[in-house]
């Protein structure tokens, strides 16, 4: 027993040394990727259903290649939720650069209508918009990315005359 606890010894401490080199080795923390949303394009209004397709553009101010694995996100107008879900889409941002992808979105509108058309009532006036979610990033271990935006839109942008 004498004869092994040198080796014993020997073996934690370079497991502890191994240990620590891999908790270092990542080094600082790379600058969190940026996510904006650019355009949202209605693809078609009907009575009970609603279909947008949201243009996201991700800026990399990293180093190295960022691995985009997809989004979760949450949408308000105003009070009113107008769509949720997820949207896998696994893609590549070069260093310095930006990367884009589209979210199609399906929504029912009908049973706040009430809601939606009070907002309407002055097309100028601004509408305030939220949109909260995770960008899911990371090749082998998934890094979630929390954002939150807020913004006004002008009906009138919208509605056809």
């Amino acid at each position: 027993m004498s004869h092994s606890s040198p080796l014993l010894r020997m073996t934690c401490l370079l497991l502890f040394v191994g240990l620590g080199s891999c908790v270092s080795w990542r080094g600082d923390e790379a600058p969190e990727p940026q996510v904006h949303l650019v355009k949202v394009e209605v693809v078609r209004a009907r009575l009970v259903e609603q279909r947008f397709m949201l243009h996201f553009r991700v800026d990399n101010p990293g180093d190295s290649d960022l691995t985009v694995r997809g989004l979760t996100y949450r949408i308000h107008l105003g009070d009113l939720l107008l769509s949720e879900g997820e949207h896998e889409h696994w893609f590549t941002v070069r260093p310095q650069r930006s990367g884009y992808f589209k979210v199609p979105i399906r929504t029912n509108l009908w049973p706040q209508v009430r809601k939606l058309v009070k907002m309407l009532e002055k097309p100028r006036q601004q509408i305030p918009y939220r949109l909260e979610g995770e960008l899911e990033t990371g090749l082998f271990i998934a890094h979630y990315v929390h954002l939150r935006r807020n913004g006004v839109i002008i009906a009138a942008d919208f509605i056809a005359e």
